[in-house]
């Protein structure tokens, strides 16, 4: 590379990339946000950056960690965004910049193959395939096996809802690890071995906060649980950040369910077979399926019989479940006395899981821990006990922010109403009782590089019902009805419940001129592409708002049912809203608008993804305009035209395709 300053040297003005990119278009806030984020990594300090759609990002932090010269870890929220940084970013810097440097990507143990698992399904007799679907989807399976260099199901194009990778692939429950007599063929050893001899390792929030959680295991009882994932590395740097703190909370938490015990239950009969009478266990394992069902059947008769099927629990209540968890308890313990008389490798990770199970039971059941919150819940078949961290600022700076000095967070969406006083705060980078910096932070917000006043247009009609009646769901499908025809369709409709998802979607699936798409049907990104490739509506909620790129013509509207809030019937947000009373804060104004607003920004964002792309954004929920708070939100919004009446709306769509032409 030429000498100079790197920055400018590869994203300058007339660097490398303008001159090997035709119509490459120099971005100031590009050069920003890289200079900021190689003073972090280079001076070991933390950054915090908003970097809207359109900055180039990506390639702003990827090219200060290779220059770093450290091991580097990228996490990001999605899959999709380690894909892309993997086969389209880094290829595209090797290129242009000749850096020399090795990048891997690592994603959790249970989306690769797992070639044990695969073995004993083509040798056990008894392994059974439910349905053509799975039976067409086995062979493929076992065709890709003997070709794949990485064991990704991600080269697939299996359906979401099918049940059959999962018995192919492992958990670190069920994994055998050295002892596994493919382990030097296995796709996950042969992950973490690259990644031990990378310079980056791109990984997602979900692998980061497991592996975190088993570095830094607060609880005795939970230490030793698995070696790290990620190898050792000097700086993190975080894509998508907004999503930090619900992962973060999840993977601090705990869970038992009777889904878990019964995953236990088939494996010990799998792995056993015959030997499960010799051992003794046969008998204990009968016993376990009956208590595990007598106490999640108490669990069960706690949660509210309509409605959501989620409690959360006091300590009283814990505790009145102390005698049924005990009979659960005493089993698991008798089971895993059975086992440990084995030496057969697979047989001591299941004496293993039977110990963890009721390590976290036991916590569960004594609720002790003040700074966490206890709930009860069913999803699907499964019934489930779980507790998690209030406050996952202070688990941050216990786990991570003592044990690594550059950090760089970034986001499309950070600030509320322009400012970053709320993430900071969540992510403790604040000191909670003065509200001044706990750590050296430089903070940045970027201005879009895209004219959203030309580029897109907001719709807020106020003449639908209130988002909480019982009608809105049947006016909004009607909404949605009347704004594709304006775009011919090319619309994602997002949603903030799957119920009202799913009812829109009934009442319209055969009323749209397009082709209908609903989220779960197929794998994400195959809806996806389906919906680049010809005039599509497309019917998603939670996963859909955010880490979805679709430029271009394919995505002209975006239709945003209600203001994202988070549910205060959710243990976790409950908590935190009791948590934030008790100290005489204004919960409502201080947490659960801000986080909202910055959710609404997500589902936005959708639309506009390059200087060229033109659309409408339609948010149905008319508190937006006619609450005080609404403010708040318009005020994080970016400015772009704005009106109540669809024939404005139209209009103005009009006006934008005669400008093409």
């Amino acid at each position: 590379m030429a000498a100079g300053d790197p920055i400018l040297v590869v994203l300058g003005p007339h660097g490398l990339l303008a001159k090997a990119i035709p119509g490459y278009e120099h971005r100031p806030q590009q050069i920003a946000m890289a200079r900021l984020a190689r003073r972090a990594l280079d001076e070991r300090r933390y950054a915090l950056v908003e970097a809207g759609t359109g900055t180039g990002k990506t390639l702003a932090y990827l090219l200060p960690a290779i220059l770093s010269g450290r091991r580097v870890v990228v996490s990001t929220a999605t899959k999709t965004l380690q894909e892309q940084i993997v086969h389209k970013d880094l290829p595209l810097l090797r290129q242009v910049s000749g850096l020399d440097f090795e990048a891997t990507v690592m994603k959790g143990r249970a989306n690769y193959l797992c070639l044990s698992r695969l073995d004993q399904a083509e040798e056990d007799p008894h392994f059974s395939l439910p349905s053509r679907e799975d039976i067409k989807a086995f062979k493929l399976v076992q065709q890709w096996a003997r070709t794949t260099a990485v064991g990704d199901k991600a080269e697939l194009d299996l359906p979401e809802s099918l049940s059959l990778w999962r018995p192919l692939s492992a958990t670190s429950e069920t994994c055998s690890g050295q002892r596994c007599p493919r382990h030097e063929e296995c796709f996950v050893t042969r992950m973490r071995k690259r990644a031990a001899e990378s310079d980056l390792v791109i990984v997602n929030h979900h692998l980061f906060f497991a592996d975190l959680a088993l570095r830094t295991a607060t609880r005795p009882e939970a230490r030793g649980r698995g070696a790290e994932v990620i190898p050792g590395y000097e700086a993190v740097i975080f894509d998508e950040a907004h999503a930090l703190e619900d992962v973060a909370t999840e993977y601090f938490g705990v869970v038992a369910s009777d889904y878990r015990v019964g995953d236990l239950i088939h494996d010990a009969e799998r792995v056993l077979g015959e030997e499960a009478d010799a051992l003794g266990v046969t008998r204990r394992l009968d016993r376990l399926e009956i208590v595990t069902r007598e106490f999640f059947d108490v669990v069960g008769k706690m949660l509210p019989k309509a409605g959501d099927p989620t409690l959360r629990l006091t300590r009283g209540q814990t505790q009145g479940l102390s005698g049924p968890a005990e009979s659960v308890k005493e089993v698991l313990l008798a089971v895993r006395a059975a086992l440990s008389q084995s030496e057969v490798v697979e047989v001591q990770a299941l004496a293993r899981r039977c110990k963890e199970i009721t390590d976290d039971l036991e916590f569960l059941v004594a609720a002790g821990e003040t700074g966490f919150v206890y709930w009860a819940e069913q999803r699907s078949r499964a019934r489930y006990l779980r507790a998690a961290p209030i406050d996952v600022a202070g688990e941050l700076k216990q786990r991570l922010y003592s044990q690594t000095d550059s950090l760089v967070f970034t986001s499309a969406t950070l600030a509320a109403q322009g400012r970053l006083d709320f993430v900071k705060k969540r992510l403790g980078l604040t000191d909670p009782e003065t509200g001044q910096d706990a750590y050296t932070v430089d903070t940045l917000v970027l201005d879009s590089p895209f004219d959203y006043r030309s580029q897109a247009a907001l719709y807020t009609p106020v003449h639908l019902p209130e988002a909480s009646d019982p009608a809105f769901v049947e006016a909004a499908a009607e909404e949605i009805l009347a704004l594709c025809a304006i775009t011919g369709g090319r619309a994602f409709a997002l949603f903030t419940s799957l119920r009202n998802m799913n009812a829109a979607h009934r009442l319209l699936k055969d009323r749209l001129p397009y082709r209908v798409l609903l989220q779960g049907d197929r794998p994400k990104q195959a809806l996806i592409d389906d919906f680049k490739e010809r005039p599509s509506v497309l019917f998603a909620a939670q996963s859909f708002w955010e880490g979805v790129d679709v430029p271009g013509e394919a995505l002209s509207l975006v239709i945003i049912d209600k203001l994202p809030f988070a549910s205060p019937a959710d243990p976790v947000v409950a908590a935190r809203i009791d948590q934030l009373k008790t100290k005489g804060a204004d919960a409502f104004g201080e947490y659960q608008v801000p986080q909202a607003a910055l959710a609404l920004r997500q589902g936005f964002g959708r639309l506009i993804r390059t200087r060229r792309d033109r659309g409408i954004v339609a948010v149905l929920d008319r508190r937006l305009t006619k609450k005080a708070y609404g403010t708040v939100f318009l005020e994080s919004l970016p400015d772009c035209p704005r009106s109540e009446k669809r024939e404005v709306i139209g209009d103005w769509w009009i006006g934008k395709l005669r400008a093409r032409r």
